[in-house]
């Protein structure tokens, strides 16, 4: 398998190679279910392509909880099968399927009753374990364990003394979300597939009844294509309806948008060597480490505003910090908050209308020929989506396929991860790095850590932090644009990197000398980088307006007031 890169030739090579013959599979969509579907697709040995209308991961698959997890609270629920399958994954993708992006993380459950919640509870997180056991995937985390509420102090002694009587200890998995879609576009690229983003379906090709593929505009260079494909398969998410509307067809199900916003705080903030899981009246609050800081979420409120910029209002984060107060000892305020993300769960409409109750299952149909839908579903089950596509999209080929491989095709970088792990003092002795510096790079890349290093190789000044941003080296900034299909600004502050949320300027800062290190690499001159800064600063004041607004319609009004950059 070679290894895949995203740099503009490569983006330009897919398009032109799409447009030339027919595939067998177009998969339309690049969030973690429609780059999960390409690689499922691609590893069958069919022709596959994948386009996207914006940056990889730009709607939901970037602004989730980031957490792999089986789902704790649906046990309640009794929807024990979700559990099961979401638990069966979370093990593959810790074990197997991408070791260098998925890592444990330890929650705390605290108890504020005696006797009773301790026995029911703890029955709960028992089976969750027992269950995360079961397929012979999940012996990797540790088993939950009941603590005192001395010793449960002891392990978050950010929390009010007076709001716990014990607490119970079990693990999930987390990974960062954008990222991990990424390198499943680039491991669906090495095996063959042809991938591209900024490349938007503007309708689609149809044959009588039947439709046999997609008009693409390049948005960066403004290219009209006709991609031809036996079969195209609808994995916009949230966008499901308006994507089915092109075929004058809304499908057999409706996919309503429900909005979460997170809030980024600094580590010194929370005192705790575990994250938190806390009960609302609607559902549950997560406190979740993030390397130096902790993320605080989320919201379930319906959205049916502006969908690619759902906007948090001041009365989101006014929920957050109330709910997340009510336990801690020093309270937060909104003078802590680094950063804001809001993101939007694309839900199967049901009989409620409560978003919180509506399903988190997923639903593939056929709703014309030639042309599969995809909705609903949870991050940690995305290979189970992208199964389940690719075998109704076969239903319509003509040939004999082979079935799913994906539970044993590791991600690029995950082959060797941790051998390299265990040599990081070694890599950090040849390159100069900081030990530190290597595992930052190992957890991010792999062993395509090795191509980052490479760039450091040739030019040592990528190996000096960012000014701004001093837990991202400068080689990050040119191998997102020349190696990870970064094609803006805004992609690499935003997704390759964190900087947006995790620096109280919101990644200000750092855009001239970001915009400055891709300029080499995607042939910008001094206009374009001045543009490309403008832009992310107008961006960001955006959001940070939207977030000052009383509710949702203020704040949509107000995110809006920063347009999509538009390539000349």
């Amino acid at each position: 398998m070679r290894t895949a890169i995203l740099g503009p030739a490569e983006r330009a090579e897919s398009l032109a190679s799409m447009a030339e013959r027919e595939l067998d599979v177009l998969v339309v969509g690049g969030g973690v279910v429609g780059a999960g579907t390409a690689l499922d697709a691609v590893t069958r040995g069919l022709s596959t392509g994948l386009v996207e209308a914006r940056d990889w991961a730009s709607g939901t698959s970037s602004r989730s909880s980031k957490l792999i997890h089986g789902g704790l609270r649906y046990l309640e629920m009794l929807d024990f099968a979700l559990v099961r399958e979401a638990l069966k994954e979370r093990g593959l993708l810790l074990e197997k399927l991408a070791p260098h992006l998925v890592k444990p993380v330890p929650f705390l459950y605290p108890l504020q009753h005696r006797g009773w919640e301790r026995l029911y509870a703890g029955a709960g997180v028992a089976l969750y374990d027992t269950m995360s056991m079961a397929p012979g995937h999940g012996r990797g985390l540790p088993v939950h364990r009941h603590l005192s509420r001395r010793h449960a102090l002891r392990v978050a002694p950010c929390l009010k003394k007076d709001t716990l009587v014990g607490a119970l200890q079990y693990y999930d998995a987390q990974m960062d979300d954008a990222r991990f879609v990424t390198t499943l576009v680039r491991t669906a690229a090495a095996y063959g597939a042809r991938v591209a983003n900024r490349a938007r379906v503007t309708g689609f090709l149809r044959e009588g009844e039947r439709v046999v593929g997609a008009r693409v505009r390049d948005a960066e260079g403004g290219g009209e294509y006709e991609v031809r494909a036996k079969q195209v398969v609808n994995a916009t998410g949230v966008w499901t309806d308006d994507t089915q509307a092109m075929v004058g067809e809304r499908g057999q199900f409706h996919v309503r948008a429900s909005k979460g916003i997170h809030l980024v705080v600094p580590k010194d903030r929370i005192h705790s060597t575990t994250g938190l899981i806390l009960r609302t009246e609607k559902s549950v609050l997560f406190v979740i480490p993030w390397g130096r800081h902790w993320i605080v979420g989320t919201t379930d409120t319906g959205w049916d505003l502006d969908k690619a910029h759902p906007a948090a209002s001041s009365a989101d984060i006014d929920y957050l910090l109330e709910h997340v107060n009510s336990v801690l000892a020093v309270p937060l305020g909104r003078d802590d908050v680094q950063g804001v993300y809001a993101g939007l769960r694309p839900l199967l409409a049901g009989e409620s209308d409560a978003t919180s109750k509506l399903s988190r299952e997923h639903t593939v149909a056929h709703p014309v020929p030639g042309l599969v839908v995809v909705a609903g579903g949870k991050y940690t089950t995305y290979r189970v989506m992208a199964k389940d596509a690719v075998d109704e999209a076969v239903h319509g080929l003509d040939v004999r396929v082979a079935a799913c491989v994906t539970e044993d095709t590791p991600l690029v970088g995950a082959e060797g991860y941790r051998a390299l792990w265990n040599a990081r003092a070694r890599i950090a002795a040849r390159t100069g790095l900081h030990v530190v510096r290597v595992e930052h790079l190992l957890n991010r890349y792999g062993t395509l850590a090795e191509e980052v290093l490479e760039l450091i190789a040739q030019d040592p000044s990528l190996g000096q932090p960012l000014q701004a941003a001093d837990d991202y080296l400068r080689a990050e900034i040119t191998y997102a644009a020349s190696h990870e299909g970064a094609r803006h600004l805004d992609d690499v502050l935003t997704r390759r990197t964190r900087i947006s949320i995790e620096t109280f300027d919101r990644g200000t800062r750092s855009a001239r000398e970001g915009a400055e290190l891709m300029a080499p690499v995607l042939g910008w001159d001094k206009d374009r980088i001045e543009r490309e800064v403008q832009h992310y600063e107008k961006r960001v004041e955006a959001e940070r307006e939207s977030q000052r607004q009383p509710d949702d319609l203020t704040a949509d009004a107000a995110r809006l007031g920063a347009p999509d950059i538009v390539p000349m």
